[in-house]
């Protein structure tokens, strides 16, 4: 993909913040494909997107539960992904930075540097970013 392209989600989670009617993070075809690929090997999963030194900027993806979030954690939406649930998290810290973005879960052919569930097939999981528009 172009980087002047804006990637396409073609699956937008359900809003988890409390008072929220707008998706904040979707995925593209290709992020439902390898997560249905995933989840055939590993169960149920779980995103989460911290601000951290090991791939920062890239969501990683664990088996539903492998990750503990907390209060430090903001659940941000949940995917129904052919009627299963995956929730997307991320660190309430890196919230506030993004908190006026949609986010949008594209996949690349790369290995990422992370625990992330991806890496053994040669891909790795990327945040496509925008301006968050909110219907007034």
């Amino acid at each position: 993909m172009d980087a002047r392209q804006e990637a396409v989600s073609v699956l937008d989670a359900a809003p988890a913040l409390p008072g929220e009617e707008t998706s904040r993070v979707g995925l593209t075809a290709a992020a439902c494909d390898l997560l249905r690929a995933l989840r055939a090997q590993h169960g149920p999963l779980m995103f989460h997107q911290s601000g951290g030194c090991c791939d920062g900027s890239s969501p990683m993806c664990y088996p539903d539960g492998d990750f503990i979030t907390s209060e430090a954690d903001v659940r941000l939406g949940t995917f129904d992904l052919d009627g299963e649930g995956i929730s997307f998290w991320m660190s309430a810290e890196q919230f506030e930075y993004w908190k006026h973005t949609h986010l949008t879960v594209d996949v690349v052919t790369g290995r990422g540097s992370g625990f992330s569930l991806e890496a053994p097939e040669g891909k790795r999981f990327l945040i496509r970013s925008r301006l968050l528009v909110v219907p007034g």
